[in-house]
């Protein structure tokens, strides 16, 4: 006896309709939400075109947005531009910044975290940990518990990453998290 087979009573030209139709809203959902989070949103809320969000206070994008302008280059240095860039802050850290750095103690702190293993990137990658301070002498002064001073103001708790597939451990302070002033 030959067994019966089963159907679900769609045809199956439909189906493959309806799948499409399925892949269809998906990536038209994907495309606007990635569309919204790049947008120079006039409220100040989500990611502008540069890659901020600073409602969140965070950075995610190609490094070319970090310095304020998209021109093929990441601080003057075409080098790096594609690298991909993810920064978060306090609110502390913004307070500092409106206030030049001049009415501290600030409990100020950011986070870096620079992948150039990216198509057309620099190939280096490296992960920064910062915190002010207060005066600490100029830059790269060495610092009791093996973070280093920079800007003045800033010790950089924990520096490390790879160039050239090289690993590098610029500083590793001891705590190395934020932490308190």
């Amino acid at each position: 006896m030959a067994s019966k087979k089963a159907t679900t009573g769609i045809h199956p030209h439909v189906k493959l309709v309806l799948i499409g139709i399925v892949v269809l809203l998906v990536g038209s959902t994907v495309m606007t939400i990635a569309k919204g989070n790049r947008s120079n949103n006039p409220t100040g809320n989500g990611f502008d075109g540069l890659g901020y969000n600073r409602s969140a206070r965070i950075f995610e994008g190609a490094a070319d947005g970090v310095d304020g302008t998209i021109d093929g280059k990441a601080y003057s240095l075409a080098l790096y531009a594609n690298d991909h860039l993810k920064m978060k802050w306090n609110a502390e850290w913004d307070r500092g910044n409106d206030e030049g750095w001049n009415s501290g103690p600030y409990s100020a702190w950011i986070d870096n975290n620079w992948n150039g293993q990216v198509p057309n990137g620099s190939g280096e990658v490296w992960q920064y940990r910062i915190k002010w301070i207060g005066s600490c002498g100029p830059d790269g002064t060495p610092l009791p518990d093996g973070s280093y001073c920079i800007w003045g103001q800033f010790s950089v708790l924990l520096s490390h990453g790879t160039a050239a597939n090289e690993h590098f451990w610029d500083a590793h302070a001891v705590p190395a998290g934020f932490g308190t002033n």
